[in-house]
């Protein structure tokens, strides 16, 4: 017999309920409440559900009704292709789907690229059907998180801005971190020293930083990264005029190139300075291009602990990023949400490496 080319219409709930002579109810708990029905009667359903191609009730519809989406959004501040690629944003993402996994959540990613308008940013935010927003490390006009507050759900953000209205807070305390760093690089008698930032502010700019932009970060976490090793050299007596390179991305490839720019501005430099492992590595890149023996003649110090700079022997400090994630996702999925912000500065470690040594003697 020739089969029918009248493609088999799959069930609804209702034609299973109504086939099965049970309740829609019923068929609903068999998916969403089973201890509801006794083991018989939910294999009943299901089988009859396998058999129909039914693939059970929409989860679209299930939020509508109970206004829960069960996911938390994360909004990163960039592209998702280029957050995976940065270590330290991957091992955070690892803390806090930890957390979403152990509650049974769902994790939406949603990407802040910091070129993004208030109108790109109000869509993609207000389409995220989640219950809570997390907000990982977006300057402080981010339009984002202005998009965010707006629908009134429970934020965590994490690193920055510090001063986010109505917001929990999980961070480091950056300025004192960096601060022990740089007084460890200046105890070791460098005068001559070079800044490897990280992006200082959303508009693009690889460069020498001047007085103008310097006065107008609005990534928090670098202002006080360089304040803190301001704070150094003027607790050691030393200038703290010093030169900053700034580089939009925070890659290997950008941290070499920083760092060539500027030992050409500062030849005679006896020590770079970084605010992250990963610029750093790359003027380690550098130095083994050019043949610069470090640290004989020249110190790197780099920041975040990430895996690859422990391998490197990198002098550095280490701060809690997974953690920092289980911390954010504790807090935004609470099983009760007072409403009460919270303020929580995890502790960080300085790792002392391979990379820092006094500075090299005048011939």
């Amino acid at each position: 017999m020739a089969r029918s080319k009248e493609p088999r219409r799959v069930a609804t709930l209702a034609s299973l309920a109504a086939e099965l002579n049970v309740s829609r109810t019923t068929v609903s708990n068999a998916y969403n409440r089973p201890d509801q029905l006794s083991p018989e009667m939910r294999e009943r359903v299901l089988h009859a559900a396998r058999a129909r191609g039914y693939p059970g009730p929409d989860p679209v519809a299930r939020s509508l009704r109970t206004r829960r989406a069960g996911a938390v959004g994360l909004v990163l501040t960039e592209a998702l292709s280029y957050s995976f690629s940065d270590p330290a944003a991957v091992r955070f993402l690892t803390g806090l789907a930890e957390e979403c996994e152990s509650a049974g959540r769902g994790l939406l990613l949603i990407p802040a690229g910091p070129a993004a308008t208030p109108e790109d940013a109000a869509a993609v935010v207000q389409q995220a059907g989640v219950d809570a927003f997390v907000v990982y490390s977006v300057s402080d006009d981010d339009p984002h998180l202005t998009a965010v507050r707006e629908r009134h759900l429970p934020t965590v953000v994490c690193d920055q801005p510090r001063d986010a209205a109505d917001t929990s807070l999980v961070g480091i305390d950056d300025r004192t971190a960096m601060r022990e760093l740089a007084d460890q690089v200046f105890a070791r008698g460098h005068r001559r020293i070079v800044v490897l930032c990280m992006r200082l502010r959303r508009d693009r700019h690889d460069g020498v930083v001047d007085a103008d932009r310097l006065s107008s970060i609005t990534f928090h976490v670098q202002r006080e990264r360089i304040a803190g090793v301001r704070d150094a050299a003027v607790a050691a007596g030393v200038s703290a005029e010093f030169t900053i390179v700034e580089r939009f991305e925070n890659t290997r490839p950008a941290g070499r190139a920083a760092a060539a720019e500027a030992l050409a501005a500062v030849p005679d430099a006896t020590a770079v300075i970084c605010t992250s492992d990963v610029l750093a590595l790359g003027a380690l890149d550098h130095c083994a291009a050019g043949s610069i023996s470090v640290p004989d003649e020249l110190s790197v110090t780099g920041f975040d602990g990430v895996d690859d700079a422990e391998r490197a022997g990198l002098t550095t400090v280490r701060q809690p990023v997974v953690e920092k994630g289980r911390l954010v996702g504790e807090i935004v999925l609470g099983v009760s949400h007072s409403g009460v912000d919270r303020t929580e500065h995890l502790p960080t470690t300085l790792v002392p490496g391979r990379t820092l040594g006094p500075p090299r003697r005048s011939s």
